[in-house]
């Protein structure tokens, strides 16, 4: 049987986790995040819900390391589980991944148009109130089409691409925020919470399962690792993502609040941007954070293709959906058809435009939550020590404790009925795939 190519280090595993999580969302929907919460709601939201995430992560990096196995949640799922419990999980966490990937390429549009602004024209059609131009929409599936011959090629040519615009990213927010933060004022941060402090902080909790899902997609790359590599560098990896971003996002919201009256600015586009621009009175800063924004961009649209795509092949290669997917390149090493499906999906999904950004917010949070929830609950009917198990318990919990917040109808920020139809829509889309695949098999 033909392998994936083993080639990945402990510092390639950092950056495909850290860069799977921390994409554009802290320029491209600060507002919504701030007129959620405010800039300490959405501080304690953010740091609160990063700290829940520990027990989470602790729990994926045991697996990782005792199943080390591209199918992920499938796999450890599948350990303990009927076959419809893995492909339900495996499923959703495919969402959760693939999902971002439109996301970000919808962004780089909204992005490109600030600086050149040229861009917004030749409009097509609209989808709602969002008008979808003919440079954005070619820009995208341009980027589109980059990162899926990345990945089809190779992943160490996907690898070190994630590594210079993760580290690249680093170094560029760096640079902002101590340029910005210089030349603020503590009166800029009031009203500290937009709703009463608990809704606050709960409306920014909702969505943190999406912006910081990304650290348990060192375990879709697990089989990538080269022949030196240990498996505790699996742990080391995931920790350190969760860590570096719960940092950035509490120290990017905190920036945005201190460095201008932020009330005043959530109604401009990337209010980041313009914050930071207020504070230091010139435009250079702006380009310095939209070339930050744009790296940022490039490495969790990667990371995220890289998930979306090998738990697709994996779940191929078990016959969950239909086995083709399941095919490795037999020069690249690469499971190339699953590649080209993400990519197609995405290229699709671009159509939609901007009025695809906060539901898929919203959506993205439930998936995420979904697969922590059984991953967790797996670790747990696998009966490590009893410490172990706790750790385990507190998991599943924190994981169904986010899929009710927002599918409970009195829960403020429940999902409405787009959201609700999106979810379906995959839904009935797995639903199809996974009885084409038993077909298939008999």
């Amino acid at each position: 049987m033909a392998h994936l190519a083993r080639k990945l280090r402990t510092v390639d595993y950092f950056a495909l986790g850290w860069g799977t999580m921390v994409g554009v969302g802290w320029l491209v929907v600060m507002d919504d995040w701030l007129l959620r919460g405010g800039p300490m709601g959405g501080i304690l939201g953010f740091a609160i819900g990063g700290a829940l995430l520990l027990p989470i992560g602790y729990v994926y990096g045991r697996l990782v390391m005792a199943m080390p196995d591209a199918a992920g949640e499938v796999a450890y799922t599948a350990k303990v589980f009927p076959s419809s419990i893995s492909f339900a999980t495996g499923w959703m966490m495919t969402l959760a991944y693939f999902i971002v990937c439109p996301w970000e390429a919808v962004a780089v549009g909204r992005i490109a148009a600030y600086i050149f602004p040229a861009l917004d024209s030749v409009e097509l059609y609209r989808v709602g109130d969002h008008p979808i131009f003919l440079p954005r929409l070619t820009l995208g599936l341009a980027l589109t089409g980059l990162l899926t011959v990345l990945n089809y090629r190779g992943i160490r040519l996907s690898a070190a691409f994630q590594n210079w615009t993760a580290f690249g990213t680093l170094a560029l927010f760096i640079v902002f925020v101590v340029a910005g933060v210089s030349r603020g004022a503590p009166e800029n941060f009031p009203p500290l919470f937009t709703h009463s402090p608990w809704i606050s902080i709960f409306l920014v909790m909702q969505i943190v399962p999406y912006f910081m899902t990304g650290f348990e997609s060192v375990g879709k790359a697990a089989e990538e690792a080269s022949p030196e590599f240990r498996a505790s560098g699996f742990m080391k990896a995931i920790a350190m993502a969760i860590g570096v971003g719960v940092l950035f996002y509490v120290i990017v919201i905190a920036s945005v609040g201190y460095v201008a009256p932020w009330r005043q600015l959530t109604q401009t586009r990337f209010m980041t941007a313009v914050a930071f621009e207020h504070a230091v009175g010139s435009h250079w800063i702006v380009m310095v954070i939209l070339t930050a924004a744009m790296l940022s961009l490039f490495k969790v649209f990667n990371g995220n293709f890289v998930a979306a795509s090998r738990l697709l092949f994996a779940m191929g290669r078990r016959g969950l959906v239909d086995d083709r997917i399941g095919r490795i390149h037999p020069r690249n090493l690469t499971p190339a058809t699953a590649v080209l499906c993400v990519g197609i999906a995405t290229a699709a999904c671009m159509f939609l435009g901007d009025a695809i950004l906060v539901p898929i917010t919203e959506v993205g949070s439930v998936a995420s939550a979904t697969g922590w929830l059984a991953a967790c609950a797996a670790y747990f009917c696998m009966r490590p020590s009893p410490g172990q198990r706790v750790v385990a318990a507190v998991g599943a919990l924190i994981g169904l404790l986010m899929v009710l917040m927002k599918v409970l109808p009195w829960m403020p920020g429940h999902f409405d009925r787009y959201e609700w139809l999106a979810l379906g829509c995959w839904i009935f889309a797995g639903m199809a795939l996974g009885w084409q695949a038993r077909r298939r098999v008999q």
